[in-house]
Order: C-alpha cells, then sequence, then structure tokens
C-alpha cells in the first residue's frame, strides 16, 4: 500500500515538473508583435495572418464567402492608444498584417510562398530583372481569363522563379446572383525553362470573395509590401508603419475605389 502512495506521488510530480517545463518553454518561443502606427486617421482594426506552413502549404482553407470588409485574420491586435497595437504572444513564424480604415479602405500585406515543392520562400522585396517582370506582366496580360480584369500587383523570385501577386476580377454578368462580382488575390509561379518563363498551373490563392458589383466598386484593397513577410523571432518586436496619405495610397497596387 505504502509502496503504492510512494509510486503515485513521484509519478505525479513527474508530471508536474513536465506541465511547467513545457509552459516555460512555450512561453519562451512566444513574443508581442507591436505595431506602432504614425499618421492614423481612423484605423479600425489590425489583423495578422499566419497563411503558409513551413512548406509553403496553406494553414487552413480559403473561405470563398469571407467578407471584404472582415479579414478572417489568424489574429488580432489590441489597441491600446497613442498609435500603439499589440499582438499578444505570438509563436515565431512569418506574418502578414492587414490594416482596415475608414471609407472602406484595406492595406495588407503579402509575402511569397513555394507554389512547387522544395522551392525556397520569397519576401515582398524579392528583386525581379526588368526585362523579366516585363515579360511576365505582357504575357499575364494577353493570356485569356475568365476574369475580365487580370492585373500583376507585384513580383519577387531569382533567376530560376518569379512569383506574382495577381489580382482577378469579373465585374461583367455573371451566373451567379444579379448584380455580382468576383475577385480574388493569388499568388502565380513563372519558372526558367527550356530558355523561356512559363507559368506553372498550380497557384496560391489568398483571398476569393464574392460580392456586389456595386460593393465591389467602393473599396480600396491595397497592397503594401512594408506589411508582408513579418519575421517575429522568439521575442517581442516592434515595428513602425505611417498610414499612407492620399497622393501614397494611390501608388498602392491593387483595387482603387471608382466611387471616390
Amino acid at each position: 500500500m505504502n509502496h503504492n502512495r510512494t509510486a503515485t506521488i513521484a509519478l505525479f510530480f513527474v508530471l508536474l515538473e513536465l506541465f511547467w517545463a513545457t509552459m516555460s518553454t512555450s512561453s519562451a518561443l512566444a513574443g508581442d508583435l507591436v505595431v506602432q502606427l504614425s499618421g492614423d486617421d481612423g484605423v479600425t482594426a489590425i489583423g495578422a495572418f499566419n497563411r503558409w506552413d513551413q512548406d509553403g502549404n496553406p494553414r487552413k482553407a480559403v473561405n470563398p464567402k469571407a467578407a471584404i470588409n472582415s479579414p478572417q485574420v489568424d489574429f488580432q491586435a489590441v489597441k491600446k492608444g497613442r498609435g500603439k497595437w499589440v499582438f499578444k504572444g505570438l509563436r515565431p513564424g512569418r506574418y502578414d498584417l492587414v490594416i482596415m480604415g475608414p471609407r472602406r479602405r484595406r492595406i495588407e500585406g503579402w509575402h511569397y510562398p513555394p507554389v512547387l515543392e522544395f522551392d525556397p520562400f520569397f519576401g515582398p522585396h524579392a528583386p525581379v530583372e526588368e526585362d523579366t517582370a516585363e515579360f511576365i506582366a505582357d504575357d499575364i496580360k494577353k493570356s485569356r481569363h475568365y476574369e475580365n480584369k487580370v492585373v500583376a500587383l507585384a513580383m519577387g523570385g531569382d533567376k530560376k522563379n518569379v512569383r506574382v501577386l495577381v489580382m482577378l476580377i469579373r465585374d461583367l454578368p455573371t451566373s451567379y446572383t444579379t448584380g455580382a462580382g468576383t475577385m480574388r488575390f493569388e499568388v502565380w509561379q513563372y519558372t526558367w525553362k527550356y530558355g523561356g518563363w512559363l507559368k506553372e498551373k498550380r497557384t496560391r490563392v489568398l483571398h476569393r470573395v464574392l460580392l456586389q458589383v456595386s460593393e465591389l466598386r467602393r473599396w480600396n484593397w491595397l497592397w503594401d509590401p512594408k506589411l508582408g513577410g513579418i519575421e517575429l523571432p522568439a521575442q517581442s518586436k516592434t515595428i513602425d508603419y505611417k498610414i499612407p496619405d492620399m497622393d501614397e495610397l494611390k501608388e498602392l497596387k491593387g483595387l482603387h475605389s471608382t466611387t471616390q
């Protein structure tokens, strides 16, 4: 009897020690991501996406019923005042931020995940030679698509692979609900093969939305590389971000309102 009780107590303390060790390790691996805004003109929310796993596969499926005004982020920052927003206890990783503002404004960051197996990640600032970028943009423009607006917003890569952030919009009549339009943002890849750049069939989808065309045309959904591919180590980190003014917003790529 006493032997069993002693063994039970010993096991309890072993499990307790393992529990606290696990908690300590988890705490050590988590950090805060602080976003310090300037030029804040009424930001309503800041969220973070942890889109891709270590192999570049999506961590969750894209929701085709997602709403443009309510990003389905993985983490939500808490406003602390004086332009300070805090994501508490994020795991180390690579994050893209989205900032929601007044007048139907959404500014989002991105980076380029692998499209094919064993390929590397690229940051949003990865360089692409000018002639290569021109060829790819022209190839996309000349290709046939279901959408009536297909635009290469940005590119990044190396001498073997170039990835493209692409906006695809169909705002012409469709078989969907009357007056509805579709919009997607995807990452495409062009690979250097046989002496030329060839588009891979496989893509990575960031967003897919369905909404009334009249509402779509009222939105600014813009992309800023400063908000993408943010590396968070195993400790807290602060990034500074200036909300673009009206002139700077016009320079950002993406969906620009046609009604404002």
